[in-house]
Parts: C-alpha cells; sequence; structure tokens
C-alpha cells in the first residue's frame, strides 16, 4: 500500500493513505540505516509504501520511501553535523517573516531562499504582524519588499489575526503542497487558522523580555483541506544552517546576482577580491542590494547558522 507521510512525532508516523484513511505507522531499521546522517529518515510529505500490521487495526509498517522530488533541509542544530529533513515533495515553499516582534532577519530569510533555489523549491515570502510597524518599520517594510520582489520572489505582507493578506495567499497556494517556515511567533499557526479555521492550530503568546515566540507546533505536520490543499506546519526555526551546498557555488542561488556573473574576469570568481568583479560592481552601483551580498559572503566564510 502508499500513502503520503502527514506527520512525525520522531518514532511514530501519521500516514493518508490513496482512500483517504489514516494510519500511524514505525518505520524498519534498515530504512534507519540507509538515512543514518540525518535526523529523521522519514518525513511529512514523503510518499511511502507500508504494511498493515495484523495485529493492531490501523497501525503499519513503512517499508520504503519513494524517490524525493524536493526536500528542505538544514543543520539539525548548531553543535551537530547531521541533517534535518524538515519536508520532501513541496510545490511552494512561504517563508512567513516579521520585522517586529519577533524580528527576522534577512541573513535567515536568505538561507532559507538558497536552500529552496538549490532544491527547485519555488518560494514566496509572506511578511505578517504589519500592524506592529511604526512609521519607521514602514519605511523597513518598504525596503525589505524591495530587496526581494528585486530579487524575483512574489512578496505579500498581511496581518493574519485580522485577516489581512489571508485571502490573496488562500488562493496562491489553492491545490499545492505548501510549506510554511519560520521563527517561532511570527505567525504561522495564526496564519494557518485564518484560511482554515478546522486547522485548529496552536498558537503561543510572544516573551516580552525576548521578543520571542514558545514553541506551540512541536512537529512537523501536513494538514489537507479542499482542493487537495496541504500545508506542512513546523515548528518554529530559530536557525538555519545550510548543508549539501558547496559554499563557492551559493551565489547562483541569489537570482539577482545571475544577470553579472558572466560578465566577471575569472570564470571561478568568488566575488570577493578579485579584479573586474562584475557583481561587486553591481553592489557598489545599486543595482544588488548589500543586505543580499552580505549574506552570501557570510555563506561563502562557512558561517553555518544565522538565527
Amino acid at each position: 500500500m502508499i500513502g503520503t507521510v502527514i506527520k512525525s512525532t520522531g518514532s511514530w508516523y501519521k500516514l493518508l493513505d490513496e482512500d483517504g484513511k489514516r494510519w500511524d505507522a514505525r518505520i524498519r531499521g534498515k530504512i534507519r540505516l540507509q538515512e543514518a546522517d540525518t535526523s529523521n529518515p522519514v518525513a511529512v510529505g514523503d510518499r511511502v509504501h507500508f504494511l498493515p500490521d495484523p495485529q493492531f487495526p490501523d497501525t503499519c509498517s513503512i517499508t520504503a520511501i519513494e524517490d524525493r522530488r524536493n526536500w528542505v533541509i538544514r543543520k539539525s542544530n548548531k553543535l551537530s553535523s547531521r541533517r534535518q529533513i524538515i519536508a520532501t515533495n513541496i510545490d511552494l515553499a512561504v517563508m512567513v517573516a516579521s520585522v517586529a516582534a519577533p524580528r527576522t532577519s534577512t541573513g535567515f530569510i536568505d538561507r532559507f531562499l538558497v536552500c529552496c533555489e538549490a532544491f527547485h523549491i519555488p518560494a514566496l515570502l509572506f511578511i505578517n504582524k504589519t500592524d506592529l510597524l511604526p512609521e519607521a518599520g514602514l519605511e523597513l517594510l518598504h525596503h525589505l519588499n524591495g530587496i526581494y520582489t528585486n530579487a524575483g520572489y512574489e512578496v505579500m505582507n498581511g496581518v493574519a489575526s485580522e485577516g489581512t493578506g489571508v485571502e490573496a495567499l488562500k488562493t496562491r497556494i489553492y491545490g499545492k503542497t505548501v510549506l510554511f517556515a519560520g521563527h517561532s511567533g511570527v505567525g504561522k499557526s495564526t496564519l494557518l487558522n485564518a484560511m482554515f479555521p478546522l486547522a485548529e492550530a496552536r498558537v503561543g503568546k510572544i516573551s516580552a523580555s525576548h521578543e520571542k515566540g514558545t514553541h506551540t507546533t512541536t512537529f512537523a505536520e501536513m494538514h489537507v483541506f479542499e482542493g487537495h490543499t496541504g500545508i506542512i506546519d513546523t515548528p518554529g526555526i530559530r536557525d538555519f544552517g545550510l548543508v549539501d551546498i558547496e559554499p563557492k557555488e551559493s551565489g547562483q542561488y541569489f537570482p539577482e546576482f545571475r544577470p553579472f556573473l558572466p560578465a566577471c574576469r575569472f570564470n571561478d570568481c568568488t566575488h570577493t577580491n578579485e579584479p573586474d568583479c562584475a557583481l561587486q560592481a553591481a553592489v557598489r552601483a545599486g543595482k544588488v542590494p548589500e543586505e543580499r551580498f552580505y549574506s552570501y559572503l557570510s555563506i561563502l566564510q562557512g558561517d553555518d547558522v544565522f538565527s
């Protein structure tokens, strides 16, 4: 039998089979051995083969994982060399960000977008909580919109708690398997509930002392709605360490860099101190935002994590 993994709790999984039935599943040992360098050999979004357990109803064993179309992956944490697969087989990745309470850094956003580019996943940026911004914050919001629109990304602004911008996003994701990612507290679960109230995703509060969100989503879970729309809600990501991407090749994963790269004098230009570097010239001329260029340099220097 074949099904899709819709929830991962570390040792147990929830599957949705082709007839819409849900199963509790565990994996066989040989699958764990095949993915020894990852913290989760099976991820939400995986298409898997399974065998029902004859002794326990609605329980099964995962016997094989079908080839993945794509995936979002990061370092498990700052101290680990293992990798964590956040989700697989994604049609669209939505980075839910905020410029206030808590603030999402461009470095964090950029690493996520580089991962999406590397694994061929279309990405969209939804900047939430725009109602909390003072006048200076609105200028920052306008600046961020310009940075990522210039890079070729679709950018939406809204206030999930008030329903602003929600319908436009709902229309955009209809019929797709979509990953919601971002820091704790940026409003992923609020946004999910605003679009689909039946999701009943838990919503946490912001710490007044640290302006950080609390983890209310403990495990990645796919919520399936009308029109085969599947939204993968994930625990808040504190940091994003890139893996399986060569730092020296990361420049090609910044879309707005690409028109300038062929004009560099050297084919292997790192865009740091080489003469006649077209990318550096574009940054000086204001054609490429400095923030994006600094993100590239940080990745090039091996800064694995940016929270």
